[in-house]
């Protein structure tokens, strides 16, 4: 019997792992992602995949983030030797984020291990370091849209876009076992929104027999895009103009940073926006930027005409890339109303934290947030209203302006959700899973799906298991 279970992403939005193994023992890992934010167990799941690693034979990854990507160099160094499928923007992007992750965790460590040697506590090691990232790299095999692959005599498999991020899929498997029908499975990986600014709409899939969903956003609904480009340009205007303040954005470096920096340069390039120097300090969106000018495979049709009478769609005047550390230091000390944009998207980690420590308690200041963020990282309690928060082990005072922009997230609502499955006949799925989303949203996308007719829905627990 072939089964799936669900190691990651069961009932929070983070760590995606799910495991699929067919009638002869085949073990396939859709994903290997790293948990992320300030979830309860954390530490254990980031180190106890819950399987054997050199026991898994093949990786299917639907797309580089960190949540989705970021455990692959841990797999490899507890024993996984098989190959990694991912289309190739996938592995460009792998190349500087898993190093990337390397890097801050080998950081962040250091100040853990200080609070652990106060309490008598053990020392942690990184997960993984840049030799293991070396070796993922080593196993990766890049696959295109549409370009159907055949495993073994059981497993053939193939990628479509799912207009989430640079290279982003859904999986589609067709399995075909001794004595059983052929079995269609589908992963949606994450759901793109549609009428993104730079990349494809996600496209639409063969039928499936069952189906793991993400359910990220599957409570709600975002806004437009005409609307989001005038309250962002509002906020312009309030934070730097009239309040002559800093606008801090955190901002995943791959993607959303970029889509943020072609909205304020087409805002430039009309006039509309304020002459007010705009940073984007982060090294990895400087590097990621360099990525996604290389793969116009992945562009919607409007943005590769854009680029045709701008070919430098992410470079404008007054606009500022920075790598390096002390010229980041030096931002504190500007006085001058500015726009930052700095990783990472949920002020967990990297240089934003300390763009936020250090602009937190001015009131003439505003953090804009335009990502999802789990509700125990920072980013989610600043955005969930809190009045203090401890940064670096400093309780702060939150008088700077906290404002959120749900357009911008890379996640579908469930009304795209809705528009995405359009393609499936509800009564030929014989089960549908529903992923990377918090309990109590999965429970009211459910209810929502049931409406629209789907049956047989489960939403998964950490560790369970299901017969196909």
């Amino acid at each position: 019997m072939t089964t799936i279970q669900f190691f990651g992403a069961a009932q929070y939005v983070t760590g995606s792992k799910h495991l699929l193994t067919t009638l002869s023992g085949t073990k396939v890992l859709l994903d290997c992602g790293l948990v992320q934010g300030k979830l309860e167990g954390k530490e254990h799941v980031n180190r106890d995949f819950g399987f054997n690693p050199p026991d898994i034979d093949y990786v299917l990854l639907s797309h580089a983030h960190i949540d989705h990507s970021g455990l692959l160099p841990s797999l490899v160094r507890q024993g996984f030797k098989g190959i990694i499928f991912a289309h190739p923007a996938t592995i460009s992007l792998c190349e500087i984020m898993l190093l990337d992750s390397a890097h801050i965790q080998q950081e962040d460590l250091k100040r853990v291990n200080i609070r652990r040697k106060r309490r008598g506590e053990t020392m942690l090691e990184p997960l993984y370091g840049i030799d293991d990232v070396e070796r993922t790299l080593d196993l990766m095999q890049p696959i295109g849209y549409d370009e159907h692959v055949k495993i073994d005599k059981e497993i053939s498999f193939h990628f479509t876009d799912a207009g989430h991020l640079l290279g982003s899929c859904a999986v589609h498997f067709d399995l075909v076992s001794k004595g059983q029908k052929k079995q269609k499975i589908t992963f949606t990986g994450d759901i793109g929104k549609y009428g993104d600014a730079i990349l494809r709409d996600p496209q639409p899939f063969r039928q499936c027999d069952y189906l793991i969903c993400e359910s990220t956003y599957g409570d709600r609904l975002h806004s437009k895009i005409a609307d989001s480009e005038n309250q962002l340009l509002d906020i312009v205007e309030q934070t730097c103009v009239k309040n002559l303040g800093k606008l801090i954005i955190p901002a995943f470096s791959v993607d959303r940073t970029q889509e943020l920096v072609y909205t304020l340069e087409k805002m430039a390039n009309i006039g509309k926006l304020p002459i007010i120097k705009i940073f984007v300090d982060s090294p990895l969106s400087v590097k990621a930027t360099g990525v996604i000018r290389k793969h116009e495979e992945c562009f919607n049709e409007d943005f590769i005409a854009y680029m045709h009478h701008d070919p430098e769609p992410f470079n404008f005047k007054n606009l500022y890339y920075i790598s390096d550390v002390e010229k980041s230091k030096q931002l504190n000390e500007l006085k001058e109303p500015c726009i930052i944009i700095s990783a990472s998207g949920m002020a967990e980690a990297g240089r934003i934290k300390h763009h936020i420590a250090n602009n937190i308690e001015n009131k003439k200041n505003t953090i804009l947030f335009v990502g999802y963020a789990t509700p125990q990282s920072l980013a989610g309690k600043l955005k969930a209203g809190e009045k203090m928060v401890s940064i670096f082990g400093e309780d702060k005072h939150v008088h700077a302006q906290i404002v959120s922009m749900d357009y911008y997230s890379s996640h579908a609502d469930y009304d795209e959700i809705f528009r995405y499955l359009q393609c499936q006949q509800k009564s030929h799925i014989k089960g549908m899973f529903l992923v990377h989303g918090d309990k109590e949203v999965l429970e009211i996308f459910k209810t929502k799906l049931q409406t629209k007719g789907f049956e047989h829905i489960a939403i998964p627990t950490l560790g369970q298991l299901f017969e196909l």
